[in-house]
């Protein structure tokens, strides 16, 4: 009896606490301007859509160019040997999958040409901080290879998604 009371205090004072916290999943956009020339050559700069839940983490959900039309959707994980492909050093260890619905297969293509799959290894996405994307492909032999390593600095945070250009008349 003494334990089931202690239990009900403890889950009691657990949902408490819970229910006081302030619910913080919330959808953000970082932007970030190409550091380096490879990158800028490829990308010029990106806007990430990015869900934080709960308890502070963060998941990318997709990406827009900052300079040019285009946006990709990415889904989260990826296989093993994607990450054992990666540069000596590199710290990077979530794996996002371009989707290739839309601006996906032409980004996944600008990153490793000829590649059937892409992924791109990130580390902690956080604001203010800058970011290194790793892109990983595979090819039809079932072969994986990085393909290049992408390096941006912090723009900034928008609250809404970064607007295309405007529709050209016909």
């Amino acid at each position: 009896m003494r334990r089931l009371l202690l239990s009900a205090v403890v889950v009691s004072g657990l949902m408490s606490a819970v229910a006081a916290a302030p619910a913080r999943a919330d959808t953000r956009y970082y932007a970030y301007n190409a550091s380096d020339r490879i990158t800028q050559a490829l990308t010029k700069g990106v806007t990430l859509q990015v869900r934080r839940g709960l308890f502070g983490a963060v998941t990318v959900q997709r990406l827009f160019s900052t300079t040019q039309r285009g946006t990709a959707g990415f889904v989260r994980g990826g296989p093993g040997e994607a990450l054992r492909v990666l540069p000596q050093g590199a710290e990077e260890r979530d794996l996002y999958a371009i989707d290739p619905e839309g601006d996906g297969r032409g980004l996944s293509r600008a990153l490793c040409p000829g590649a059937d799959e892409v992924w791109l290894a990130m580390g902690r996405v956080r604001a203010p901080r800058p970011l290194t994307m790793q892109a990983v492909g595979r090819w039809s032999d079932g072969t994986f290879r990085h393909c290049v390593t992408l390096q941006y600095d912090w723009r900034g945070e928008w609250q809404t998604a970064p607007a295309g250009p405007a529709p050209r008349a016909d």
